[in-house]
């Protein structure tokens, strides 16, 4: 009996010791993930920064009236803007918005709300995370294969294809993260109620999750304002003013790539200046869809 009791404190006093040494190397460990991850986020912050301050170092220099009101000029010759270049992206993002939307919203709503467990939702999971994944450049080929090489032409309708095909995956993907995020009691209590399904999807679901599918638009119409790749292969570009969508249409993105490889120091302006409006319009539309997401 005696042993135990002159015993009893020393193995106490080793528990102690044994948790103040693994409560001191957690807090040496949790010291050094702390600095890694530091060091990780203001090594991302610095190149951030760095391009922004780019942007805005060439950019802003580049910006004055004649940007909004003259179309791109040739090589060699003084002045001009980008007012084709502006109004092509303008048009082809929107029209590609308009188509795209709808589409993404529905295959969304069907996949949270019809499809949760069939085989054919599940093979549009897995199809829609591949072209999420996959490179713009395949699908503006895809586009130039089936809408530019048969019809002997580029056009600004080809490149509203090509950029709609890139944005109806990301809105999916958000609809579909949005729906699964509202209660099933909500579901439940109004087909308890003998609510119809499609009228419980339109007037429960989706409008509690309004915010954050306009979130999803808004980061997908971000994400295609900026593409390249895709309109190369299908709407090229045009030194002139057109709203014709049957022919080849100026935008932003192949001007900038145009514009930026020229030996021409105006045309070189010009593709900075390009470069400040899109980041301009990408920040806005983060900015817009972060406080939309706030607000849900």
């Amino acid at each position: 009996m005696s042993d135990h009791t002159f015993n009893a404190p020393t193995a106490m006093h080793a528990q102690s010791a044994d948790a103040r040494r693994l409560q001191g190397r957690r807090r040496r460990v949790n010291s050094v993930a702390l600095t890694l991850s530091m060091i990780a986020m203001a090594f991302g912050l610095l190149w951030l920064v760095w391009i922004l301050y780019t942007t805005i170092q060439f950019g802003v220099g580049g910006m004055s009236l004649h940007l909004f009101t003259e179309s791109t000029p040739a090589q060699g010759v003084t002045g001009g803007g980008l007012l084709n270049a502006i109004m092509g992206t303008l048009i082809m993002v929107g029209l590609s918005t308009v188509v795209g939307t709808p589409i993404g919203i529905m295959a969304g709503v069907y996949l949270a709300e019809y499809g949760q467990r069939g085989w054919f939702a599940s093979l549009v999971r897995f199809i829609n995370d591949i072209l999420l994944s996959g490179p713009s450049i395949v699908v503006g080929l895809f586009v130039y294969a089936v809408m530019v090489s048969p019809f002997g032409g580029f056009s600004g309708w080809a490149g509203s294809a090509s950029l709609a095909l890139l944005q109806i995956p990301v809105v999916i993907r958000t609809t579909e993260n949005m729906l699964k995020l509202v209660p099933n009691a909500l579901r439940e209590a109004a087909i308890a109620l003998g609510t119809p399904k499609w009228k419980m999807v339109m007037s429960i679901t989706l409008k509690s999750s309004v915010s954050g599918v306009m979130t999803g638009v808004l980061l997908a119409v971000a994400r295609i304002t900026g593409e390249t790749a895709p309109l190369l292969f299908t709407s090229l570009n045009s030194h002139f003013f057109s709203l014709n969508m049957s022919k080849p249409i100026a935008s932003l993105p192949v001007t900038i790539f145009q514009f930026a490889l020229n030996v021409d120091p105006n045309l070189q302006s010009l593709a900075w200046a390009g470069v400040f409006l899109i980041t301009l319009g990408v920040l806005g539309l983060n900015i817009l869809a972060r406080a939309l997401f706030k607000a849900r």
